[in-house]
């Protein structure tokens, strides 16, 4: 989200040096996915036994990290193709840092689903059509 403001803002105000910022976050960024994909199998380990956690929530999160992943290095991979047209100063630079702020946004709507879906994972209240349990009624003596 950092870098895709970022680029956001430097592309709005035409400010090279902010834009080149926010470009280096995004490859930051994508480095960055790569660590916490990898500990999403041993995450499952420690979850998947625990009450109300079922094979389906943890499903669909590993899908929607995996489209994420692969969409938020695609976004990094454009990010360094961008800095390096930038230095070179090459007529289709501008059109590289447009593409890469298209993807961020992509990257960060997956990248927010996937949260949310793994939040779900643990917290049923997150889970559409929850429905908070009746309190137990209080017998006074």
């Amino acid at each position: 989200m950092f870098g895709l403001l970022l680029l956001l803002v430097a592309v709005v105000r035409r400010q090279e040096t902010l834009i080149n910022a926010g470009l280096v976050a995004l490859v930051v960024a994508a480095l960055l996915t790569i660590p916490t994909q990898l500990t999403g199998e041993g995450a499952e380990e420690v979850v998947e036994d625990r009450p109300g956690v079922t094979h389906a929530l943890i499903h669909e999160h590993e899908e929607a990290a995996e489209l994420s992943l692969w969409v938020m290095e695609a976004t990094g991979a454009l990010a360094l193709v961008s800095l390096l047209a930038r230095r070179r100063t090459a007529a289709r630079a501008p059109l590289f840092t447009y593409l890469t702020l298209a993807g961020a946004i992509v990257s960060f709507g997956l990248l927010a689903r996937t949260g949310n879906l793994g939040g779900q994972i643990m917290h049923p209240e997150a889970r559409p059509g929850f429905v908070q349990p009746a309190e137990a009624e209080h017998d006074e003596d």
